[in-house]
């Protein structure tokens, strides 16, 4: 049986339209590139512990989560030996392009995240790394740089071996 947990992430876009993505890897998935974010701590919504998490990952202090959602997704993984079936919101936000600022080696390492880059598009949509969600390079495509474009999408339950299509390969 998989414990429920309630999660969410941020996709940062810069003004040319990379996204900022760790490298994380994970016993059960393996190394995948997703977005800065985590658990909902107790009484904490998915807008504010989007925030949190993005602070506390990368150390930027200045980026505003206006609470424009990307998508809504579940998927399977192990958490610290515990599997789990995480629901996870993800959000929309912009800021510059930079690295992560503050001493954050020991946070990283207790995560899983083994590094980080900005995707451009054309990165992103043509790489065969593994993404969380898979579909990312398609809910970013339709995203301008005025915020527009945004309809947020319900993925439902994506299982572990789900192309970037949403498909079994």
């Amino acid at each position: 049986m998989r414990m429920p947990r309630r999660a969410a992430r941020v996709a940062v876009v810069e003004p040319a339209g990379s996204v900022f993505l760790f490298r994380y890897d994970n016993e059960e998935v393996g190394v995948h590139w997703a977005m800065p974010g985590g658990g909902l701590d107790p009484g904490e919504s998915p807008l504010q512990a989007a925030a949190r998490e993005l602070r506390e990952e990368t150390g930027w202090t200045d980026i505003e989560i206006d609470g424009t959602l990307l998508c809504l997704w579940e998927h399977d993984f192990t958490r610290a030996g515990v599997p789990v079936r995480q629901h996870e919101h993800v959000f929309l936000a912009r800021g510059p392009r930079r690295d992560p600022v503050g001493d954050l080696v020991a946070s990283h390492a207790a995560d899983g995240i083994l590094r980080w880059r900005w995707w451009s598009p054309a990165e992103l949509a043509g790489d065969g790394e593994p993404l969380w969600p898979p579909q990312l390079p398609g809910l970013l495509a339709g995203v301008r740089e005025d915020g527009a474009g945004v309809t947020p999408v319900d993925l439902g339950f994506v299982g572990n071996g789900v192309n970037r299509e949403g498909r079994l390969p």
